[in-house]
């Protein structure tokens, strides 16, 4: 298993740790997270969640590879397991970024309460260029974070950018050098063993309502616009130009 779990004063750490496949994430990475931050949620010593990757590398993103063969069917999948986890947690949740956040690496990251990205951070959200769409609602919460015109250079042209970009966009808090991101993430994530925890969860659940009941069902319609975009020529052509390691052809379409 590639996720390695841990609970420390008050933090249930996730830890995403593939480094040889730049922390891609399979089926079964989606499930242990999801299953952590589960019993995160029943744990009544764990005040916060702590999700990292490694250094130099947050997750690339999908195992394109797995991803084919094991191709998400329904709400009960893996992944949208974890998406069901996260956007569920009521507890505060952190996020430590170094290195590249991909794909759902930086969507991951509009679902958490506090992110800390390193200076050589840098975030793509690449879906159109691979024949795909957007997931996990970032079809809805990227335009209302960084308005029409910026959310079509990330959505859109799938432009990457940088830690400074993401904390002007509002979707992280600080950028920190790398050897301090996952401390600083730490120390943040233990203030709440310092504070109410019910205050806390219910002023969690105060912030989140005005999007809480459109996030569900944005992300189940792109889940089945991104199922339809999976079996397109596009991302046929998209794949197979990433495994063949050449520019993918879209002329023809």
């Amino acid at each position: 298993m590639s996720i390695k779990t841990a609970t420390l004063n008050g933090v249930a750490t996730i830890e995403i740790a593939r480094p040889e496949k730049k922390n891609a994430i399979t089926i079964d990475m989606y499930k242990a997270m999801a299953d952590a931050i589960y019993d995160a949620q029943l744990d009544s010593a764990v005040r916060a969640i702590l999700i990292t990757g490694q250094p130099g590398i947050f997750t690339s993103g999908n195992d394109l590879e797995d991803f084919m063969q094991r191709p998400a069917q329904n709400a009960e999948s893996p992944v949208f397991q974890f998406m069901k986890a996260l956007t569920e947690c009521d507890k505060p949740v952190v996020a430590a970024v170094t290195g590249a956040a991909i794909g759902i690496g930086t969507t991951l990251l509009l679902h958490c309460d506090f992110v800390y990205v390193s200076d050589e951070a840098r975030l793509a959200m690449p879906f159109v260029s691979l024949g795909l769409v957007p997931e996990f609602a970032s079809s809805l919460m990227l335009p209302r974070l960084l308005g029409n015109v910026k959310a079509a250079e990330k959505l859109l042209l799938g432009d990457p950018f940088t830690a400074a970009e993401a904390v002007e966009c509002g979707i992280a808090n600080a950028v920190l050098p790398a050897s301090e991101v996952a401390a600083h993430a730490r120390r943040i994530a233990e203030r709440f063993n310092q504070l109410p925890p019910g205050a806390v969860r219910e002023t969690k659940r105060l912030m989140r309502t005005a999007l809480a009941d459109q996030i569900t069902p944005t992300i189940h319609k792109e889940a089945d616009i991104f199922g339809q975009r999976l079996r397109s020529p596009e991302a046929r052509e998209a794949f197979q130009a990433f495994f063949e390691k050449r520019k993918p052809d879209f002329s023809k379409f």
